[in-house]
């Protein structure tokens, strides 16, 4: 027991790492490690993640308020939108069977690896806002908190790309702001739990100190490695995780050939979405796309 509890707490130090480099990935990280390593059960594990994701983000932006990377209006709005969500979702979540509370995170695993692979769009050319428009903050903030008090996770890999990708936030502000948001729906989700399910607040402690400790690491290092060769790795990473899930959700062989089948058509997916991306690229630039790389043509 003292084995799995110092293997436990050790990795959770990865959760913070996530944290400070992505503005996500805390929640994909923690369920498994509680689930396989810890060997909570899966709604226990859960509620054990918001709280140490939530105790983690509240750490993680401080550092980035300093900075001014922060917009707190859509922070705060999001975040409030979110909580509402995310309590809902933690209340829905005591009718639902735990197996489908990992087969639901096991797909969230996935769609995250795919949003990570791929990468987003440059959002060159477009005006940057100074905070979002209301409505769609509240809606969006609804939607995403939803999810993240249902299974725990999609917290920062939704958010994140939420305020940059359609928001048009740049990406030091959008993480920053992200974790405002994070902190806020992990809280509301955890009270939805706590109706149900009663947590090893020790455990639960130990845990959050790591990764709050990992967090403070994975600032440090924001800036010494490649963002894009970092959120690749990470994505293929999830990838291996996610069909680790689902596979344990099904019996053996059908396990297993779900599994393969999902990891498959993560990579697929992504490939494709990276191929086309870069098809629209180059028509956007009037680059002809099927030129001879070779052709020797001058610009």
């Amino acid at each position: 027991m003292t084995g799995s509890l110092l293997l436990t707490v050790g990795l959770a130090v990865l959760i913070g790492v996530s944290l400070g480099l992505l503005g996500g990935g805390g929640s994909i990280l923690a369920v498994p490690l509680l689930v396989y390593v810890a060997g909570l059960p899966a709604k226990e594990a859960i509620a054990t993640s918001l709280l140490v994701v939530g105790a983690t983000s509240a750490v993680g932006v401080l550092p980035h308020a300093r900075a001014g990377r922060v917009r707190w209006r859509t922070g705060l709005i999001f975040g409030f939108a979110g909580m509402t969500g995310a309590y809902a979702g933690g209340r829905l979540a005591e009718f639902v069977p735990a197996g489908f509370l990992l087969t639901g995170f096991g797909v969230m695993m996935l769609a995250t690896a795919i949003a990570m692979i791929r990468g987003r769009r440059a959002a060159e050319g477009r005006p940057v806002p100074h905070e979002l428009p209301v409505f769609r903050v509240i809606l969006d903030g609804i939607v995403v908190g939803l999810v993240t008090g249902l299974v725990g996770a999609g917290g920062g890999f939704l958010v994140v790309p939420a305020l940059a990708l359609l928001g048009g936030l740049p990406m030091p502000v959008a993480v920053g702001t992200s974790l405002v948001v994070i902190a806020m729906k992990s809280f509301a989700g955890l009270a939805g739990y706590l109706s149900s399910v009663s947590i090893n607040w020790g455990l639960a402690l130990a845990v959050t100190a790591a990764a709050v400790l990992g967090s403070v690491l994975g600032g440090r290092l924001a800036g010494r490695i490649p963002a894009d060769l970092l959120r690749k790795s990470f994505g293929w990473f999830v990838v291996v995780m996610g069909a680790f899930v689902l596979a344990q959700q099904l019996p053996p062989f059908a396990g297993l050939a779900v599994g393969a089948l999902a990891a498959a058509g993560t990579v697929t997916m992504a490939v494709w979405g990276r191929r086309r991306r870069r098809h629209s690229g180059q028509q956007r630039l009037g680059c002809p796309v099927h030129e001879h790389a070779g052709s020797g043509v001058e610009r």
